[in-house]
């Protein structure tokens, strides 16, 4: 039997031909397209097309696909219903998982999985995959009103997926710059590999689940704050450690403490994230386009950043994408506790293209275990166990 790794560490789960990461060299690539050059020159609804189709699309393609996404944007009033009930102390996250979890309710279908080991109906998958990554950031802007008791705004079909999405969360044509940081964060988050949240998409999708509860999963997983929930984590432990000043100080207490600096570090990587530093230049522009003032929590940042580098690097730990997430959504004047709420909409596009993936050559998930409990022993009666 082979020796057991804690978390699966370095185990290959799947075969994919999605993403790829070469942590050593800080390299990210969806289907071998550089992030920095999809960052610079694509869309998210480009990105997601590529990632769900494996090229590039046609002028064509693209715009047919850019046209399903922004007629599938609004959701039954039954939706808006089910999130008024929900508690408005609760997180997005939680709320989202609902939504979504109730969705194949309202707009069933799951032809292509009543049983066998594979799905070959590509029309049926790419309308499912289109219904749920429009409605995704339909959703997430809904509840910011609904949880402060106001009807949600109705999406907009002549706008894209970001410019939609910061209209509904404030009902402002959004400004030029805001919309192309929010694509490209979109573009950033999109896919990475088989992390935690995509491990739970194969391993439902392989149980031939309908591609709702599939997406419900992975935004459980993507919940918690050892994954996408640490950007609003960054956010929190910015203000505790107060000024610069601070920074050094407060990496040496966690340090000593053997406590977690979030935002740093990354199992596939030992230099920093490449996304980071994409993220730290949209910091920067944005900063330069109001006037050069830079904000305190960044100055903070780039100190906890240094401090945290000049003590870890020599273990390979840098900033990684949610460090710097946090920061610029904050800059953008989005409330903290939905940063992991967007970073799932834009990881629903990798999600459904290993969804997709795994359906082509599917077979259900069982690994086996190592048992460490007790011998095998005889039942004891109650009356004997005094």
């Amino acid at each position: 039997m082979s020796d057991y790794l804690p978390g699966l560490a370095g185990v290959p789960a799947t075969k994919s031909n999605i993403s790829d990461i070469d942590g050593n060299k800080g390299i990210l690539s969806y289907r071998g397209y550089p992030i920095e050059q999809l960052a610079e020159r694509s869309s998210f609804e480009e990105t997601t097309l590529l990632l769900l189709d494996g090229e590039l699309p046609t002028r064509q393609e693209l715009a047919e696909f850019d046209e399903q996404l922004r007629e599938n944007r609004r959701v039954k009033y039954n939706i808006r219903g089910l999130m008024k009930t929900l508690p408005a102390t609760g997180h997005p996250m939680e709320m989202l998982q609902s939504a979504i979890a109730s969705l194949g309710m309202f707009y069933p279908g799951n032809a292509c999985l009543i049983g066998g080991d594979a799905c070959e109906d590509l029309f049926y998958i790419h309308n499912m995959t289109v219904k749920i990554i429009a409605r995704m950031g339909t959703i997430v802007a809904m509840w910011e009103h609904l949880r402060n008791g106001y009807d949600p705004i109705s999406p907009r079909n002549d706008l894209t997926y970001a410019e939609n999405f910061l209209y509904m969360l404030d009902g402002k044509d959004p400004d030029p710059m805001l919309a192309r940081i929010m694509d490209v964060c979109l573009i950033l988050h999109a896919e990475h590999t088989i992390n935690a949240s995509t491990f739970a998409v194969l391993v439902n999708a392989s149980t031939l689940a309908s591609p709702y509860s599939v997406i419900a999963s992975a935004i459980g997983a993507l919940s918690g704050p050892l994954h996408g929930g640490a950007n609003q984590r960054v956010l929190e432990m910015l203000h505790e450690v107060g000024s610069p000043q601070n920074a050094g100080a407060y990496v040496d207490k966690k340090l000593a403490n053997k406590e977690v600096i979030w935002g740093m570090g990354h199992r596939e990587y030992k230099t920093k994230d490449p996304r980071a530093t994409i993220l730290q230049g949209l910091v920067s522009k944005l900063i330069e386009e109001r006037g050069g003032n830079i904000n305190p929590m960044m100055e903070t940042a780039l100190a906890v950043e240094k401090a945290a580098e000049e003590r870890l690097a020599h273990k390979g730990v840098y900033a990684n994408v949610d460090f710097y997430s946090g920061i610029l959504y904050s800059e953008m004047g989005i409330p903290v506790d939905q940063f992991t709420a967007i970073f799932a909409i834009a990881r629903s596009a990798g999600w459904l293209a290993h969804w997709r993936e795994q359906l082509g050559d599917n077979r259900i998930f069982r690994p086996t275990q190592m048992y460490t409990g007790s011998p095998s022993r005889d039942y004891v009666t109650l009356d004997s166990r005094g």
